[in-house]
């Protein structure tokens, strides 16, 4: 299959019109329905009711209490293992709210606690669980996880402008940036679509997203950056040329390996990890196409409309009139 790859000579940058409108048709509907729905948010940004419960019957784990939640009309609920004993999981954390509309009240933690209680007494039996302590997560707790959540991300994309500045020079950085945030977009529109619910991993994932991406799109820019020394009669759109295919086997290795570890947690995972292995199968895929199709023609559209210096070869060759002779 790689021989697909080896010495590749495709001209990708021709194309690059067909991939910025594929993507604008992917993404803008999305992020329509974002701005109307809304991020499906979970209560550890919303705030909601944490119940600590221990179990006494061993054969009780995260799948079986989720199952007894869910029969009992507790659907979205977060459990964590909170404790082991002897090696198995006997204390677990569970982040429950009835109501995403309603206000985290002392009555509405209570009407929780009620109903976490009615679910597993009617799936286990009352004498199988102890309820250890019920507290009410505020919104204003769920407002500053939101606020570093966010914080995240804009210092993750602020530090790869820096670096990549530092490395190379601001047309590189501001290629590489763009990339990113078409990457981070794309996978807030793939959330929207299946409606995923937004919880801390899913962040994780996302700033994972960013970290692979950028791997992708340094390693084609050095290339970039190695052959505007090594060919300087060639110009701009040809050395991006070059430089993607030559990079595109590793590229294309390097996805298909880590695609099949994140589809292996989609198929196999639970549904805690859920989120996170839809949110990494998708980045993975966006972040290869934007590595190819999008940091590079951005870098071409900047290099045009600002080019860099003669000595990096960025420019066409004009070639000289031949003198008159008269």
């Amino acid at each position: 299959m790689f021989r697909l790859f080896d010495q590749a000579q495709y001209d990708l940058l021709r194309i690059w019109k067909t991939a910025f409108a594929a993507t604008a048709a992917f993404t803008i509907p999305g992020i329509l329905l974002l701005a109307i729905r809304g991020l499906n948010q979970s209560i550890e940004f919303t705030g909601g009711t944490l119940i600590q419960v221990q179990v006494a019957n061993p054969d009780i784990r995260t799948a079986e209490l989720r199952a007894a939640l869910t029969a009992g009309g507790i659907t979205g609920a977060e459990i964590q293992t909170f404790g082991q004993r002897f090696g198995t999981p006997d204390e677990f954390v569970i982040r429950a709210r009835l109501d995403p509309r309603a206000e985290v009240t002392g009555e509405a933690t209570q009407e929780t606690r009620a109903a976490v209680d009615s679910a597993l007494a009617a799936a286990f039996g009352p004498d199988s669980y102890e309820i250890q302590r019920t507290e009410a997560v505020g919104p204003k707790v769920g407002g500053e996880l939101r606020a570093r959540a966010q914080a995240a991300l804009l210092m993750a994309l602020g530090a790869i402008f820096l670096v990549i500045w530092f490395r190379y020079e601001w047309r590189f950085s501001m290629a590489a940036v763009l990339a990113t945030v078409h990457d981070v977009i794309s996978t807030l529109a793939f959330i929207s679509y299946l409606n995923l619910e937004v919880t801390l991993v899913v962040v994780a994932a996302l700033l994972t997203i960013i970290g692979y991406s950028l791997n992708d799109t340094i390693v084609t820019f050095d290339r970039v950056r190695e052959n505007l020394r090594k060919f300087k009669r060639q110009n701009i759109y040809e050395i991006l040329n070059r430089s993607i295919n030559e990079t595109l086997p590793r590229t294309i290795l390097t996805s298909g390996t880590t695609l099949g570890a994140t589809l292996a947690l989609l198929i196999l995972g639970g549904g805690v990890i859920r989120g996170f292995a839809w949110v990494m199968t998708f980045g993975i895929i966006t972040g290869t196409f934007s590595s190819i199709f999008i940091a590079s023609p951005v870098l071409l559209v900047i290099e045009r409309r600002w080019p860099g210096e003669d000595v990096r070869g960025a420019k066409p060759i004009t070639p000289r009139a031949a003198p008159i002779v008269t």
